[in-house]
């Protein structure tokens, strides 16, 4: 049986430590010098009014210029970069814009020729994934000869991991994201995520774990610096070795689950020829899992400060992206707002499929998929929506003041600020450099 390489290389120095993963790989083994290459890193979260937690959470602009360098000196001459950030307005371009000035990829133009697109503002195609699923994915990476797909070695708290494969649903237009987070059972979002990698053209997948995130994916995760790289031209194989670094198992993780049913793949390493560093003395447990308590209506932590009246029920799946973002900003704003007293018995529902319960005041339906599915349920007193496809943070704001929840109101006017709260743990601390964000 032929195995899949897969290389775990210790970063130690610009441009020679991913040349030696890509190379124990044998990563661009066949690639042609007048190949089309197609570039995605992992930006998952982007804030054009001030500094945000990059560790972790983005891929680094050190790893995607050497990967530039590398190809340049492989002959190739035509790499597109390519992401599709999400933004609280779906019509925002400048944030995206401000990402790729900032990141530096404007001067991978300017240097070597690279072009860097936002995909929102790129023609899409419509393609069968598998049978019964359909997505709109980016052309320019569709019709690209290759792939190099650089995501992060992070968890997910919805996905358990996001790597080789998950990145790929940056790829997916908005409204194809919002369907990946179905309310089918079986059809879920860990099904359709292990769909993404079906129609890629040829490929090489480089985890960039020099900075690691555990409760990721975004800016409140907690970052780790741990040097290390992982490449495959096999993106499952990638993405098993990358489990296994984050101390997770693969059998953990549902869409490496299905991925290995589609694939015909064990979910050990049996199958996987390991080059370089091994995995047992790099591996460090990071965990995915935000903890919930009181039958998961209320986050552990604000149970323990005490707070009553109120079921926050746990995200599930069927969250989507754009409710996503405003879960951190509710929960944010009831801690704000406890001031010891009980509140006024408010439940609050989110995602697609989850249920009023019985005899609470008042219940805040969080967005128009969870509002279409529970407005007319009898067993809500007082229905609060918060409608919208993304809801608006007005409509959130009004909501918490219309069942009491009172937050303090520079709390939503200093919200473009908000993420200087998570700055701060990684202040002074010299693993943290902001040079892995900028182009040498």
């Amino acid at each position: 049986m032929n195995k899949s390489i897969v290389s775990i290389v210790k970063y130690e120095n610009p441009l020679e430590s991913v040349r030696k993963v890509i190379e124990l790989t044998n990563g661009f083994e066949h690639l042609p010098s007048k190949a089309r290459v197609f570039i995605k890193p992992n930006i998952v979260y982007w804030n054009r009014y001030c500094d945000i937690p990059k560790w972790g959470v983005i891929t680094t602009s050190r790893v995607i210029e050497d990967v530039v360098i590398l190809l340049k000196e492989h002959g190739i001459n035509d790499i597109i970069i390519g992401e599709g950030i999400v933004s609280e307005d779906p019509k925002d371009t400048e944030t995206a814009n401000d990402a790729f000035e900032k990141l530096g990829y404007n001067l991978l133009k300017d240097q070597y020729g690279v072009k860097a697109f936002n995909i929102f503002e790129r023609p899409f195609e419509k393609i069968e994934l598998t049978e019964g699923l359909t997505a709109k994915m980016n052309s320019d990476m569709i019709n690209s000869d290759f792939l190099v797909n650089i995501p992060v070695l992070k968890t997910h708290a919805q996905c358990v991991v996001s790597l080789g494969i998950k990145n790929l649903k940056g790829l997916i237009n908005i409204a194809s994201r919002k369907k990946f987070h179905s309310a089918d059972p079986i059809r879920n979002l860990h099904f359709n995520v292990a769909q993404l990698a079906n129609k890629t053209p040829p490929s090489l997948t480089i985890i960039d774990g020099i900075y690691t995130l555990e409760r990721g994916p975004a800016i409140d995760g907690k970052a780790h610096r741990n040097n290390i790289l992982v490449a495959s031209k096999d993106i499952f194989a990638a993405d098993v070795v990358g489990a296994n670094l984050l101390d997770i198992d693969p059998s953990a993780v549902p869409h490496l689950v299905q991925a290995s049913k589609d694939r015909n793949r064990p979910l050990d390493l049996s199958d996987i020829d390991i080059v370089g560093e091994k995995i047992e003395d790099l591996a460090t447990p990071h965990e995915w899992d935000y903890i919930y308590s009181n039958n998961n209506t209320l986050p552990l932590p604000y149970q323990k400060a005490g707070i009553t009246g109120i079921k926050y029920h746990k995200y599930d799946e069927t969250m989507c992206t754009y409710c996503s973002g405003l879960n951190g900003i509710l929960l944010s704003g009831i801690k704000m707002a406890w001031k010891g007293e009980p509140f006024d018995d408010v439940e609050i529902l989110t995602g697609k499929v989850m249920k009023p319960t019985p005899g609470m005041n008042k219940t805040i339906l969080v967005g128009q998929c969870i509002y279409n599915e529970n407005k007319d349920d009898p067993n809500i007193n007082e229905v609060i929506a918060i409608k919208g496809c993304p809801p608006s943070i007005e409509d959130v704001q009004k909501a918490l003041k219309q069942v009491g929840i009172k937050v303090p109101s520079y709390f939503f006017k200093n919200l473009d600020k908000a993420p200087l709260i998570f700055m701060g743990r990684y202040q002074n601390n010299p693993e943290f450099e902001e040079s892995f964000y900028q182009i040498h």
